[in-house]
C-alpha cells in the first residue's frame, strides 16, 4: 500500500497558469514575431466584399476563438512540425484559460468546441484519435479558403502579412484586451504607420459597426498599445476652414523590430576577415 508522507501532503505546489503555457509555446518558436496574412483582416481590393475572416469573430464576440487562433499561428510559425501543433485537451484548455472557470471535464470540452469553431471557419483542421485526449490543430490559409497553409513571404498582394510581436502574449496584453481592441490591433498592424481609420467606413471595409471600431481604438489607447495624433486638412466650406482627423500607430512594443543596419565598420570587418583554409583563390 502506497502512503503519502506528511511532508509531501503539506508541500505547496506552484500554480501553472495559462500564461505559463502560452509562454512555453512561444519559447519553442525561433521567431520573435508571428506572421499573419493581411487577408485574414481584410480582403484585397477588387474581390467584391472586403471583409476578412476576422469579421466572424468580431460580430459573434468570439474573443476566445480569436485568441486561440492567433496562438495556434504562433505555435506553428516555425514550421518544424508541418504547420501543426499537438497537445492534450487539458493543455488546450489551459492555453485558452478555460480551466480557471470550469471543471476539468467541462474545460476539455470547451477547448475542443473552440477548435471546432476554428475548423468551421476553415482556418484550421483539428483531429483527435478515438479514445485519446490528444488534439492536433493544423493551420489552413488565413483567408478562410480552406487551402493548405504555407508561410507568407510578402512577394504578392495575396501573400502580404502583418506581424504580431511575442510581447503581446508574454506581457499579458492578451489577458487584458477585448474583442474590439484585438480586432483593431490587427487592423492597425495591417496598415502603414500613422494611417487614419474612419469609423464610418468600418461596416464596408471590415464588416463591423462604427461603434465597435471606435471602442477598439479607444481600448488600444487605454492599454497603451497604440498612439493617436491629430491631423488637419483644408475645408474651405466649413466654419473653421479645417477638418481634423485622427491617425493611429502602434506603440514600439507592438511593432516588429527592424533588422539592424550594417555599418561601414561592420562591412570593413567582414571584408578584412581571412579566407577559410582551402578556399578557391579565384573563379574558373
Amino acid at each position: 500500500m502506497t502512503t503519502t508522507s506528511p511532508a509531501k501532503r503539506d508541500m505547496h505546489l506552484p500554480p501553472v497558469t495559462g500564461r505559463d503555457a502560452r509562454i512555453a509555446i512561444l519559447e519553442r518558436s525561433v521567431r520573435a514575431t508571428v506572421p499573419l496574412r493581411k487577408t485574414f483582416v481584410q480582403a484585397n481590393a477588387g474581390k467584391g466584399s472586403r471583409h476578412g475572416p476576422l469579421r466572424k469573430f468580431v460580430t459573434s464576440g468570439d474573443l476566445r476563438g480569436l485568441k486561440a487562433y492567433l496562438l495556434i499561428v504562433a505555435a506553428c510559425s516555425d514550421g518544424s512540425k508541418g504547420w501543426s501543433t499537438t497537445h492534450d485537451s487539458a493543455v488546450w484548455a489551459r492555453l485558452m484559460d478555460i480551466d480557471t472557470s470550469a471543471t476539468p471535464a467541462a474545460a476539455r470540452t470547451g477547448a475542443w468546441r473552440t477548435l471546432q469553431r476554428l475548423q468551421k471557419h476553415k482556418l484550421i483542421t483539428c483531429t483527435r484519435p478515438r479514445g485519446s485526449t490528444m488534439i492536433t490543430a493544423t493551420l489552413l490559409r488565413e483567408d478562410g479558403s480552406g487551402e493548405p497553409y504555407d508561410r507568407p513571404t510578402g512577394k504578392t498582394a495575396e501573400d502580404r502579412f502583418l506581424q504580431i510581436p511575442q510581447a503581446f502574449w508574454k506581457k499579458g496584453f492578451d489577458e487584458q484586451i477585448d474583442i474590439p481592441g484585438l480586432a483593431m490591433l490587427l487592423v492597425i498592424a495591417r496598415e502603414k504607420p500613422w494611417s487614419p481609420f474612419p469609423a464610418e467606413r468600418a461596416p464596408e471595409w471590415y464588416g463591423w459597426s462604427a461603434d465597435t471600431h471606435l471602442r477598439g481604438l479607444n481600448k488600444l489607447i487605454e492599454l497603451d498599445l497604440a498612439e493617436r495624433r491629430e491631423t488637419y486638412t483644408k475645408a474651405p466650406l466649413s466654419p473653421s476652414g479645417l477638418t481634423m482627423t485622427y491617425q493611429y500607430n502602434l506603440k514600439p512594443i507592438m511593432r516588429p523590430r527592424k533588422p539592424k543596419k550594417q555599418t561601414s565598420s561592420d562591412k570593413t570587418q567582414i571584408s578584412s576577415q581571412p579566407s577559410p583554409p582551402g578556399a578557391a583563390k579565384g573563379r574558373r
